[in-house]
């Protein structure tokens, strides 16, 4: 996927590779992967970027009165899926949303990110380097072919078969991933029964972002092969670990990366613990962004891995941001709130700004907390410096209202269609009645 492929290449490859079509694909405010399917006879039209579609039908894009949008497709992001068929292939492209008049779409998550990163270039860096970390869950289907609440194993991290059944599915994902052109790292069980990572390299932050994207369609294609569905729902179970997304982020200028220092503390630049500061910073800002479901703050409690205290170390894994041991050119800062409902986008763009806004202002870093953050009391972590993470979406929204900088980092008009969707998301979970509910008050009351 790191091939840049010309007009030509692509023609001459969907002709060689027999592909009968071509999904137009692209991301909406929520994340929700979107594609519109064009037979091959119609690619030169959608290479001249003359697809139009109908914005109004997609979250957070457009009013009815406003609604054609055109698709300008990113042709070094063409793949053929491998999964397909011999008869008759389907090949994809990403693609930026355009208006009619030929200017960038500014709801348009993928350029939205794009645009943070020309405020990075302009401050001298060069690349902004994503590795994230994607967890899943493995559900069996049910008789007819629709999830079920019956996990496909009872393995823990890093079991092996006959206690990881998932092992036979995560490997023909690799392998499909692969011949797709991802370089997969590792790929393990995770701590809870029915829960899987795949880590595949590191990238720029838009291709990464795309990565993501394409790395959750291929997961759930595969996994529905093998009888099974993934679900990327940062807690689907109750009293087990809930997925996370860890974000493993760099600066770079050139070929240097930004935040090593071999003299440093840590190792670590200057500009690496003002990154660091500019997370802390707006932590609690872009949370809504990062977390963005009713759901993501089932896993956001303590006991599950997961952060919700805004600190950070070097080692210790139960703040937010953690260094990882490495050095050189993979010296980097890992944010470990952030859960894979996000849209990888919007959230890498607060990332940066997050981060940027440390850099641009010289915030000096509050001292390590290297301590279990867990096992501290309330006044024990105020004596430390140490907030909470918001504990509830509609809390998040609320800091989120009041953070200037992640508010800028997802433009205007996103931010309104964000703030709109997600408070009526608040609204109808508030408002619903629960199984626990019943279960506690029925009979006492």
């Amino acid at each position: 996927m790191a091939k840049s492929f010309t007009r030509e290449e692509i023609l001459r490859k969907v002709e060689e590779e027999n592909v009968k079509f071509i999904r137009l694909q692209f991301t909406d405010l929520l994340g929700a992967i979107k594609n519109v399917e064009i037979p091959v006879s119609q690619i030169n039209k959608a290479l001249d970027n003359e697809m139009v579609f109908d914005g109004s039908s997609i979250e957070g894009f457009v009013r009815i009165e406003e609604s054609d949008m055109k698709l300008y497709p990113d042709l070094d992001t063409f793949v053929i899926f491998p999964w397909t068929s011999e008869k008759g292939k389907v090949a994809r492209f990403i693609c930026d949303i355009y208006n009619t008049d030929g200017t960038p779409f500014l709801g348009c998550p993928r350029a939205n990110l794009k645009r943070n990163l020309k405020k990075m270039e302009e401050m001298g860096f060069s690349t902004f380097n994503i590795g994230a970390e994607p967890e899943f869950f493995l559900f069996k289907l049910d008789e007819r072919g629709e999830p079920s609440l019956e996990l496909n194993d009872k393995g823990g991290y890093f079991d092996l078969a006959p206690t990881d059944l998932g092992e036979n599915c995560r490997r023909d994902i690799v392998l499909e991933l692969e011949e797709m052109g991802f370089e997969i790292e590792a790929s393990h069980h995770e701590v809870a029964p029915g829960q899987h990572e795949i880590d595949f390299k590191y990238s720029d932050a838009v291709k990464h972002a795309d990565d993501i994207q394409t790395f959750k369609l291929v997961v759930k294609t595969i996994a529905r092969k093998h009888g099974l569905h993934a679900t990327f729902m940062p807690k689907p179970l109750f009293g087990v670990n809930g997925s996370g997304m860890h974000c493993n982020m760099s600066l770079f200028k050139g070929k240097e990366n930004a935040f090593l220092d071999e003299n440093g503390p840590m190792q670590l630049s200057e500009t690496a613990y003002q990154f660091i500061a500019g997370i802390l910073k707006h932590a609690q800002g872009f949370t809504a962004v990062a977390n963005p479901t009713v759901n993501s703050y089932k896993r956001l409690v303590p006991g599950f891995e997961a952060p919700c205290y805004v600190a950070w170390s070097g080692s210790n894994r139960s703040p937010l941001i953690r260094i990882p041991a490495s050095r050189g050119l993979s010296t980097r800062v890992e944010v470990r709130s952030v859960d894979p409902s996000a849209n990888p986008y919007l959230t890498l763009a607060a990332l940066l700004a997050s981060g940027l806004d440390g850099v641009e202002n010289q915030l000096p870093a509050p001292k390590a907390v290297d301590r279990n953050i867990y096992v501290m009391d309330k006044e024990e972590r105020v004596a430390n410096g140490v907030d909470d993470l918001p504990a509830t979406l509609f809390d998040a929204l609320g800091e989120l209202k009041k953070d200037q900088t992640i508010i800028e980092a997802l433009g205007a008009h996103s931010y309104e269609h964000f703030i709109e969707s997600k408070e009526i998301e608040w609204d109808m979970f508030r408002t619903q009645v629960h199984p626990w509910e019943r279960e506690q008050y029925m009979q006492q009351y």
